[in-house]
């Protein structure tokens, strides 16, 4: 069974008591503190796992908490540290805040572990606490506490190329001819119910293909398992749009192709604009000549491409007998190789020091003279931290963080006019009224 979405609660290890003790030896009758320290508490790992591809484990088990560290013993005997709990999953997994939906950290294709809760630091036993005036002291400090947070896991599939389409336009049959993988195939609606990945393989080179399951008229607002199918799309760099050219089910190809997008673009405009290439399949059931150019032209003159070399290239082919699907992948190829891979990381939109921080940050919002602004501060800084303004995703995390704590509204009291610049910590913005 797929499973590419699942809710947890995670929880890192306290921290181990300091210990109070004193020395009780043999003629040394008033020995000094001896307490030892408490371990450190376990943390929370995430890492991920090439050999999962499903967020089916964590539909068992929701609960997952490492060690807490022991409390430190006598003779100064330090307290052992809780054992890390390294979670595993498949590649292409997001971590999310459960209450605010927000995203924590994207494991992308990292295989580079991902410390996401911190264990409570273990406590220092009483004798560090001997002073000159205080040479017995009672006390020790006690361990940290854990941290404890319930979190999203939410796959979206690594693919170089997503194929997308409505139900029965066979592509789970152009996947089984262009790649090693086996969907299952039959003729009804809603045959594939998980994504699909194949590779293929041209040769000296190749790539990745996810067939994601038949959207439908209302995907974008969760109609039939529209989310859920349309996360996997997020991180492909190209979409194979198949569309059934013969009509066997009285589709018309071209308003299909227009109401997949549409869709597309509702969930998500980055969807939209993602390079295209139309596979006009099922070519082997149209028997008239005539009747296939005027289909392709027809397809051509609606999206505005006259040749395979405009943006969205047109070809005709069928999966059943393998008519024309070589060009189209060597097509597809060469679009890859002009636009290459930018690692499709999702952004942080909330970093794990604003969720535990108890400490409110300051900022500081300042006008410099009559057209420049200045925005700094320690919580400026936390923020820049984990956010990429340089990825277009990163930026309007970035405007929305600056509206959402009233920075934009301390800036329109201060006079600032559109076109005037904003200086945030060696980064320079022109202001616009939105």
């Amino acid at each position: 069974m797929f499973v590419d979405s699942a809710r947890i609660i995670i929880k890192s290890g306290k921290g181990g008591d300091g210990h109070v003790s004193f020395r009780r030896e043999k003629f040394v009758p008033d020995g000094g503190p001896d307490g030892g320290d408490g371990g450190n508490g376990g943390d929370i790992v995430f890492l991920c796992d090439e050999n999962i591809n499903t967020l089916i484990d964590f539909k068992h088990k929701r609960k997952y908490a490492a060690e807490s560290g022991e409390e430190g013993g006598k003779k100064r005997m330090h307290g052992k540290s809780g054992e890390n709990l390294i979670i595993h999953v498949p590649k292409g997994t997001i971590i999310k805040h459960a209450e605010t939906g927000k995203i924590i950290h994207d494991m992308g294709n990292s295989e580079e572990p991902y410390t996401m809760l911190k264990g409570g630091r273990g406590g220092n036993g009483n004798m560090h606490y001997a002073t000159s005036v205080m040479q017995a002291p009672k006390y020790a400090q006690p361990g940290g506490k854990s941290q404890e947070m319930e979190v999203i896991l939410e796959l979206k599939s690594i693919a170089d190329v997503g194929l997308v389409g409505f139900p029965n336009v066979g592509k789970s049959t152009f996947l089984s001819r262009v790649t090693n993988a086996r969907p299952k195939i039959a003729d009804y609606h809603f045959t594939t119910l998980s994504p699909n990945l194949g590779v293929v393989d041209l040769g000296e080179t190749g790539f990745v293909i996810a067939d994601i399951p038949g959207l439908i008229e209302g995907a974008a607002d969760g109609a039939g398992l529209g989310h859920e199918f349309l996360r996997h799309i997020e991180r492909c760099r190209i979409l194979i749009h198949l569309v059934d050219a013969a009509g066997t089910e009285g589709r018309d190809p071209v308003e299909d192709i227009s109401a997949i997008n549409c869709e597309l673009e509702r969930y998500n405009n980055i969807l939209g604009r993602k390079i295209q290439v139309v596979a006009a399949n099922k070519m082997d059931l149209i028997y008239d000549e005539d009747e296939k150019n005027d289909i392709i032209s027809r397809i051509r003159q609606a999206f505005n491409t006259d040749t395979e070399d405009s943006e969205i290239a047109v070809f005709p082919i069928s999966a059943a007998t393998g008519e024309g699907v070589k060009p189209l992948l060597y097509h597809v190829m060469n679009l890859l190789n002009e636009n290459p891979a930018d690692n499709s990381v999702f952004e942080s939109e909330i970093g794990i020091d604003d969720l535990f921080g108890e400490e409110i940050l300051p900022y500081y919002v300042k006008k410099e003279s009559e057209e420049l602004y200045s925005v700094e501060g320690p919580r400026i800084e936390r923020m820049l931290g984990y956010t990429n303004l340089e990825s277009e995703k990163g930026f309007l995390f970035f405007q929305n963080f600056m509206r959402e704590q009233g920075i934009l509204d301390q800036l329109k009291d201060l006079g600032i006019c559109e076109g005037n610049t904003v200086r945030v910590y060696g980064h320079e913005f022109e202001y616009y009224n939105d």
